[in-house]
């Protein structure tokens, strides 16, 4: 289990976790969240892995403050979509709607960011359900529900109950991207594990899989920037 250490100067704590496996203590800062963690190896005293986070408190300050910043949903603002830059604008009314280049959002500017976010949920349900059912079709076999989630850790998931996990955040990458996530989490459902066999069933739903996995690793950070304040 995960314990947070306290280290003046670096405001949210440093996450301690004790790996089996591990020679040496280390410190890692994630791309995506932002969350700095420290593994121990499982006999190491806690007073000295203490002492090796204070040491380097300097270095995780300067990681923490080179992470890039959000970018809040608002008026006026450049937001991926689908792999395209679109403009945020507010209109009156209700709903929210595509014109051209542009996402126009309606109600109030207090309530855009509510608004922009749950549409963006709605699209990506959408685009995932359907490109699952397409994929469980192909290799013969079924999930029982979609849930879509804001994870950090992980852009999707298989449960062994057949639910299918996915962040909202890949309909901001392109369309590809969303295809291959959809055809790894339904090939877990015919094999729960990274094996060979597990493999061949994503290249058959998704021969240049390789390709966006490689953007998702590469690029996937950047998507977490976007969100309310």
């Amino acid at each position: 289990m995960a314990t947070t250490l306290t280290i003046e100067g670096v405001e949210s704590g440093v996450r301690v976790i004790r790996r089996r496996g591990a020679q040496r203590v280390t410190l890692s800062v994630s791309r995506a969240t932002g969350i700095a963690t420290m593994t121990v190896p499982p006999r190491m005293p806690m007073a000295e892995a203490t002492r090796f986070a204070h040491s380097h408190r300097e270095w995780l300050q300067d990681k923490l403050g080179a992470m890039p910043r959000t970018i809040p949903f608002e008026e006026g603002m450049a937001l991926p979509y689908r792999g395209r830059m679109m403009g945020v604008t507010r209109r009156d009314g209700r709903g929210v709607r595509m014109i051209g280049e542009t996402i126009e959002v309606g109600g109030s500017a207090e309530a855009l960011p509510g608004a922009l976010e749950r549409w963006l949920k709605g699209q990506a349900r959408i685009r995932l359900r359907a490109r699952s059912d397409i994929h469980a079709q192909t290799l013969d076999t079924r999930f029982t529900r979609i849930a879509i989630r804001d994870t950090r850790s992980r852009w999707g998931s298989c449960s062994s109950s057949g639910t299918l996990s996915y962040s909202w955040r890949v309909i901001l990458a392109p369309d590809p991207v969303l295809d291959y996530l959809a055809a790894h989490e339904v090939s877990h459902l015919r094999e729960m594990n990274h094996s060979a066999r597990f493999w061949a069933h994503v290249k058959a739903l998704c021969p240049d899989y390789q390709e966006w996995q490689g953007w998702l690793r590469e690029n996937g950070p950047e998507l977490h920037r976007y969100g309310r304040r």
